[in-house]
């Protein structure tokens, strides 16, 4: 089977396509690979250095319905039909690809099948699963910093998950594990942040008016 990185380049790039994108046609693409392939595509908007505005909402819904599946112990995903029909603007995804594939390349030389049980096993899809969910948790919260990281978790799982490589699987787990630590200090300083400047605006109503 021909590598992620080559596929993209030719289904985006080589052959002809309108100017809309189905995820239905992306599905067919997976083929076997499906969920892996849809972790590593869903996530790639968000985990790239490049603004990507609209798509951690409604990708991180998508790849939170994908992990559920995944720990549920699904091997191929269901979607609802009218979500199969959902389009995409072809330049936007070509951009996307296009500043993904250096990146897909380079995990490609490394990836390959290790440590399979971890991407193959129950327990093992179950664990990976559950930090896809949460880490499509933290790419939904509307708050800035909090869905770059996470959404790189996604993706290096989705890596590994398509090579069957539980190496790559484990590195991704630990990328969700910095991102989980990220996103609690960004959540914790903002709540502490908003009480402190609600107690300031009471403190400064309540202060007396000096003669």
């Amino acid at each position: 089977m021909a590598r992620l990185s080559v596929e993209l380049e030719q289904f985006f790039f080589d052959e002809s396509r309108s100017e809309q994108v189905i995820l239905a046609d992306i599905l067919n693409l997976a083929e076997e690979r499906t969920f892996g392939f849809l972790f590593v595509l869903l996530a790639l908007p968000s985990a790239l250095p490049i603004p990507a505005p609209g798509y951690s909402i409604p990708f991180g819904i998508l790849m939170f319905v994908l992990a559920v599946q995944l720990i549920a112990g699904r091997h191929r995903p269901w979607l609802p039909a009218r979500w199969k029909e959902k389009g995409f603007g072809l330049a936007q995804i070509q951009k996307v690809v296009k500043a993904g594939l250096p990146w897909l390349r380079r995990i490609e030389v490394l990836s390959r099948p290790r440590l399979t049980p971890i991407c193959t096993s129950r327990a093992g899809r179950i664990v990976l699963g559950l930090a896809i969910a949460l880490m499509s948790i933290c790419m939904m919260i509307p708050i800035p910093g909090t869905n770059t990281l996470p959404a790189i978790g996604i993706f290096v799982i989705g890596f590994g998950l398509l090579d069957d490589d539980g190496f790559i699987s484990l590195a991704g787990l630990t990328i969700c594990l910095l991102a989980l630590a990220l996103v609690s200090v960004i959540i914790f300083a903002g709540v502490q942040g908003g009480s402190a400047a609600v107690k300031f605006i009471l403190n400064g109503f309540s202060m007396p008016i000096a003669e």
